[in-house]
């Protein structure tokens, strides 16, 4: 079960997820507006927020921003706006994931647990293996073909969120978030350099890649070479 905070202004829609959301075990808070909502994400530390952005006393796009600036919770947006621009905006603003109205109940849900997974395996502490490469993150270390790698703190700490979501493209402004704790994304050149540093401890180059492939325009995912 989860924490989940549900901000809709639409009553119908409101209840239609509350109730599906409940329905598969998780505790419900819902608000009407944005500024209620906030005071929901802030103080009642949920797991989840869902939340739409065309809210009677704030735009949702602020009341994102203001989440953002305080807490890192995973953040589905569902709305009407469906443009490109709105949706990248959003997603540039925090948002982890867009549902454009209308949508199925059945797919928000797929969502909610997807966000909810990955959250969990963010604080796991179980051994991660992603073909030769061995990352502990209890113990924080991380070892290549039985060999240690010698890492500095970020260099562990990027490898670690990328090898938690092994396979998946992750943003450069999804690290900043997570590694270094600038949710509005900070400078992602940061990032380029540790990717640097962190592929020549695993003996590879952009040019190169074996562990580290990079997706130009979206981001950069962890991989098995041999898988």
């Amino acid at each position: 079960m989860a924490r989940v905070v549900l901000v809709e202004d639409d009553i119908e829609i409101r209840r239609l997820v509350a109730e599906a959301l409940a329905g598969q075990g998780h505790d419900v808070d819902s608000a009407a507006a944005a500024l209620e909502g906030l005071e929901l994400a802030v103080k009642g530390k949920p797991d989840l927020v869902v939340m739409d952005l065309g809210l009677p006393d704030l735009d949702g796009t602020e009341l994102l921003r203001m989440i953002r600036a305080v807490s890192e919770v995973p953040i589905i947006v569902i709305t009407a706006r469906g443009a490109d621009e709105v949706v990248v905006k959003t997603l540039d603003s925090g948002a982890d994931d867009y549902l454009v109205k209308p949508f199925s109940v059945a797919q928000l849900e797929a969502r909610v647990r997807a966000l909810l997974r990955r959250g969990s395996a963010a604080t796991s502490d179980e051994t991660i293996q992603v073909g030769g490469l061995r990352i502990d993150p209890a113990a924080r270390e991380a070892s290549l073909a039985g060999k240690d790698l010698d890492l500095s703190p970020k260099e562990f700490d990027l490898l670690r969120v990328l090898a938690e979501r092994a396979g998946e493209v992750v943003s450069k402004r999804a690290l900043m978030a997570e590694v270094w704790r600038e949710p509005y994304g900070g400078a992602e050149r940061t990032v380029d350099v540790h990717l640097s540093w962190l592929r020549n401890k695993l003996g590879e180059t952009a040019q190169e890649p074996r562990y580290l492939r990079t997706v130009h325009g979206v981001g950069v995912k962890l991989v098995d070479p041999n898988g």
